[in-house]
């Protein structure tokens, strides 16, 4: 009887003292949202050695500049403002910080370089009879160069969509696979295109992951290949059209095409992006993404800050006067040698 008289205690204590039960709550003060950013980044981002031999200012000497703009009298705004100068510090388009109100961004891996497409030069050349496959169009252009342009890699292909696009093209001369202006989005669509431009496996690259909190805290580099398709292969030249924009999934699918032997990339250097994203929260609930997880080339060189083409072109303005795109016409000349 005295057990049930206990337990019955214990019940109304846990229903009428709800006081008793304590819930650790994060500290949500400008301080404190400062501090815990500046430790996620300083021991979950990945690029941190990488970023100071590259000019960058190092993590702790960016806390030394930046605490000191923070109080917690700050707004909101004031906050995220400071924050986000911080971040830009890291020069990393995969590192951003989101609000209700906003979302911060470093953009200057393509902003600060010559846009090298132009978009009414584009429609000119795609005409209105261009055909649609998925994520993917395409046509043959005049000289029987076959032309793909694939505008981002968050637009799925499936594997029937890329056999009806190879069929169609089969007997061009060349092709030219245009991902000016793509951005990114998913690997698995940037691997499968990849995977129709060689018929043997072939390392691409490298990657490693981090798993500790010091900046040198990695996994051991795992290589990364890529597979030849099943489906139908392209066995001719092939050109791969690059500017500042091919970021992220499309800064890989370069970095997958570079290996394959009968592509020849032409452009400008990608804009980077090689550190695959993770996400945190701070105590006020904005969400930060940041790199954790470095991929290399094959020759197990960072990539972060894009990759070269074998052949540098860029848009001319005379050409562009002219209703010519000179990137794709010496990619065609290259092809009709």
């Amino acid at each position: 009887m005295k057990h049930y008289i206990l337990l019955l205690y214990a019940v109304l204590i846990l229903l009428f003292c709800p006081a008793c039960i304590r819930e650790e709550i994060a500290d949500n003060t400008p301080v404190n949202n400062f501090e815990t950013l500046w430790r996620i980044i300083d021991t979950q981002y990945c690029f941190h050695d990488y970023k100071t031999r590259e000019g960058c200012l190092p993590w702790s000497e960016v806390y030394t500049k930046y605490r000191p703009r923070v109080h917690d009298g700050m707004t909101s705004a004031q906050l995220f403002e400071v924050l986000c100068d911080m971040l830009a510090e890291l020069r990393d388009g995969h590192v951003n910080l989101y609000s209700a109100a906003d979302a911060g961004r470093y953009w200057s891996w393509r902003e600060d370089y010559p846009s090298n497409f132009n978009d009414s030069l584009h429609r000119v050349y795609l005409g209105t009879d261009y055909r649609i496959a998925a994520g993917i169009h395409y046509k043959i252009l005049d000289d029987n160069i076959g032309y793909i342009y694939y505008g981002s890699f968050s637009s799925g292909v499936g594997e029937g969509n890329l056999d009806e696009v190879m069929q169609y093209l089969r007997l061009c001369r060349g092709l030219i696979v245009d991902v000016r202006n793509n951005s990114g989005g998913t690997l698995t669509y940037a691997e499968r295109l990849a995977q129709r431009f060689t018929n043997e496996k072939r390392l691409a690259g490298y990657i490693t992951h981090k798993n500790g909190t010091g900046h040198n805290d990695f996994s051991p580099a795992e290589a990364e290949y890529i597979e030849p398709s099943k489906g139908i292969r392209w066995q001719k030249k092939a050109v791969v059209l690059t500017n500042r924009s091919c970021y992220s999934a499309t800064n890989t699918f370069v970095r997958n095409m570079k290996v394959c032997p009968s592509v020849t990339i032409m452009g400008d250097r990608t804009g980077g992006g090689s550190g695959l994203p993770f996400s945190s929260e701070l105590p006020n609930g904005w969400a930060v993404r940041f790199s954790a997880c470095p991929m290399y080339d094959s020759d197990m060189k960072h990539i972060e800050f894009g990759i070269e083409p074998n052949i540098f072109v860029h848009l001319n303005q005379e050409d562009a006067a002219r209703n010519k795109d000179t990137m794709i016409e010496t990619a065609r000349e290259f092809l009709n040698q």
